[in-house]
């Protein structure tokens, strides 16, 4: 008997029945077109179907009543919504990206069960383990020695600000991002920082006015609560700082915030203001409940004026119940009279997951006012629990330029990370999807077989480097 791994997990319950049927490669059908008059037929297309896995199993267990409890922890570790690794310990080299189909339907004795469990594989072939190889002189030859074609993931560590970023193969194939520079093309920055502050310059704040009896703290790179004061309802630690006016602005809170308790409350807001203190509009993390665990971020137009008014983002599409942890970025940025609010969930590996955009156009011009005051604040209600963790990882405002015609914007600058991402067909800046920036011509390619001349554009810009798994058929 041998073991399988499954989302990186392997159970001693649970041996594999050497035997198994395991299909020698992805099935191929095809689809044939019969011609009066013609012997045979046309072959019309070719498809790969999905790869069916049969696994035979044994379940071992001290009891029958042990047995009931193992079968409630595989379903945990086996059942999900998204294809997970599945490795077999006589194929250690080759991985599988496997659901569980069907039922498993245990044949049991006492404390022992077999039977077979089905995986599917969506993606029908097999993968070598992740290899990575870095560019030299923005250029790589990466021999390639699989027996189907695979998918790179290229990610562009940015050394200087580009208007673009591409890389392309020997083939005419390529993906680009971004406008490379004509001759007669002013070249501008469409950003320019503001304010960046992660806690290492609160002295530059002043606490508003209202009833704000705590006070702020700093770790080394985040916002924290000192103390949270008193009340009978919000209270916390609040801090406002003026700036000189902007047309077109971004604001950017990133927020961490962990609760292990139903009875948790928080609030972490940023209201800004224009230069007569009318209120533009208000991003926020909350949980104002004290009978469930929830995460809802909102982002709202102008002052308070009720209840889901002028609310782009609310409980009403961004309510994640049960969820112990939310770190991300809540954010606003106004181009003309065009307001864009965005959230996202930022996972470890630093991509945006559950991200959402909502735009409003403010035709009648409320809220043209010129950006000049900003607040941000972290607050917890009356007498309920307060959070186990929370902390503001940065609040950024950024003044955002007007493009003429003749000028073509940088996309990206030292620090940032592109991610050219052929296998999920993802286009990424600093983990958030910018298919937007696609260039019209380029698209996702992959690895040949044999050498792959590789060329990142523009020169001297990206320490880059390619990811990739050998694909098998």
């Amino acid at each position: 008997m041998i073991i399988l791994k499954f989302n990186g997990i392997k159970k001693k319950y649970l041996k594999v029945v050497r035997g198994r049927k395991r299909p020698t490669w992805a099935p191929v059908e095809r689809n044939l077109m019969s011609v009066t008059g013609m012997p045979g037929a046309y072959l019309n297309n070719n498809n790969i179907q999905v790869r069916i896995i049969e696994v035979p199993v044994v379940i071992l267990s001290d009891s029958f009543s042990d047995l009931q409890k193992v079968k409630e922890d595989m379903a945990e570790w086996l059942i999900h919504d998204e294809a997970k690794e599945l490795v077999f310990e006589d194929e250690p080299d080759r991985v599988y990206f496997a659901l569980v189909h069907g039922e498993l339907d245990l044949v049991e004795l006492v404390g022992v069960g077999s039977g077979v469990i089905t995986f599917i594989c969506p993606d029908p072939f097999k993968y070598g383990k992740e290899q990575t190889e870095s560019f030299t002189s923005d250029m790589l030859t990466l021999p390639y020695n699989g027996t189907a074609p695979a998918s790179p993931i290229f990610e562009l560590e940015v050394l200087k600000p580009v208007t673009f970023a591409m890389v392309q193969n020997q083939f005419s194939e390529y993906q680009m991002i971004g406008t490379p520079i004509d001759v007669d093309t002013q070249v501008v920055d469409k950003t320019t920082p503001i304010i960046f502050e992660y806690g290492q310059s609160l002295d530059d704040w002043y606490t508003p006015s209202g009833d704000w009896t705590g006070t702020f703290a700093t770790t080394e790179n985040a916002i924290v609560i000192g103390k949270w004061g008193t009340g009978k309802e919000w209270h916390g630690a609040a801090l406002m700082k003026e700036i000189t006016p902007l047309d077109d602005y971004e604001i950017e809170l990133y927020v961490y915030l962990r609760t292990e308790r139903d009875d948790q409350t928080f609030r972490v807001s940023t209201n800004y203001y224009d230069e007569n203190m009318n209120e533009l509009g208000m991003l926020r993390l909350w949980d104002k409940t004290t009978n469930q665990t929830r995460k809802v971020v909102e982002a709202r137009m102008g002052p308070y004026v009720g209840d889901d008014i002028n609310y782009l983002i609310s409980h009403r599409n961004y309510n994640i119940q049960g969820q112990r942890v939310w770190g991300g970025i809540i954010r606003v940025r106004k181009e003309g009279n065009k307001f864009t609010f965005y959230a996202a969930r930022v996972t470890q590996g630093g991509r945006h997951v559950s991200a959402l955009t909502k735009t409003y156009t403010d035709v009648n011009k409320e809220y043209a006012g010129k950006l000049k005051y900003v607040r941000f604040d972290i607050a917890n209600f009356g007498n309920t629990n307060k959070p186990n963790e929370v902390r503001i990882e940065h609040i950024k405002v950024n003044k955002l330029a007007q493009l003429n015609v003749d000028q073509t914007p940088y996309i990206a600058n030292p620090g940032d990370k592109i991610t050219l991402n052929n296998f999920k067909k993802e286009i990424l800046l600093n983990g958030e999807d910018v298919k937007e920036l696609k260039d019209f011509g380029g698209s996702f390619f992959n690895l040949h077989k044999g050498d792959n001349q590789l060329v990142v554009h523009p020169s001297n810009s990206f320490k880059a480097t390619a990811k990739w798994r050998n694909r098998y058929r």
